[in-house]
């Protein structure tokens, strides 16, 4: 996916989850932020970070100029934008459909619901519908990608809600998009929420299969590139 129109600053502070205040060319800016995760690793006072701009804002009806959607930390380039991932993968799915990448898919569609869920991604694959979950991950430390950053009860309601789609028949996936590159490899995060940790264990073991890939990240751009190995580094108290 491509940003049209960006711009650059310096991140000063963040009042509240929605907004940032950023140095852009010298002055300062109340911007959004397309990210309501803590992102605490991230945004800290002096990092540089990208802007998408929007020319026509106030006819659009928005209160800001500015979407903050990436930061460097050090010389690490992180997109943040929460909405990135989802049609990063979309995107993705119809580049391996196009150039049979994966046998047989077809039928794409986004915000399908299944259950009292609606799942990022749904396709067909031969004899089989597919539904998939498309999670964004931002947190690194020390060259592990983990997820989530805080406890997040609506990301263990879609594991519960893909396992029941397993144990239906259907294909099931939990897609962890790491937007970032040069990770070492995936695991949950024990630390922050175990449950959803030992759950999304507990759901790969009945068929849901977990993937994780890194991405491309220019300051105008996202883009799907390698798989990432899952290890589950397990919690002692599991």
């Amino acid at each position: 996916m491509r940003y049209e129109d960006i711009s650059f600053g310096i991140f000063i502070k963040r009042p509240n989850r929605f907004i940032a205040v950023v140095s852009i060319g010298g002055r300062e800016q109340t911007v959004h932020v397309k990210n309501t995760g803590r992102c605490r690793e991230l945004l800290v006072p002096g990092a540089r970070v990208i802007l998408e701009h929007h020319a026509d804002y106030q006819k659009a009806g928005r209160k800001t100029e500015y979407s903050l959607i990436a930061v460097y930390k050090g010389d690490m380039l992180i997109n943040m934008d929460s909405q990135a991932p989802n049609q990063a993968a979309a995107e993705w799915l119809r580049w391996c459909a196009a150039n049979r990448k994966i046998h047989g898919i077809h039928d794409i569609r986004r915000e399908v619901t299944y259950g009292n869920s609606r799942f990022d991604l749904a396709f067909s694959t031969p004899g089989r519908r597919a539904f998939m979950e498309v999670k964004g991950v931002t947190l690194e430390k020390d060259g592990v990608a983990m997820f989530p950053d805080a406890p997040t009860d609506r990301g263990l309601k879609h594991l519960l809600e893909l396992a029941d789609a397993a144990r239906q028949g259907y294909l099931a996936f939990i897609f962890f998009v790491i937007q970032m590159k040069g990770v070492k490899y995936f695991a949950p995060n024990w630390e922050t929420h175990e449950e959803f940790a030992r759950t999304l264990y507990e759901v790969h073991r009945m068929g849901v299969h977990v993937i994780a890939y890194d991405c491309q990240v220019r300051e105008d751009s996202l883009e799907i590139d390698e798989p990432v190995e899952v290890r589950w580094r397990f919690s002692k108290m599991y």
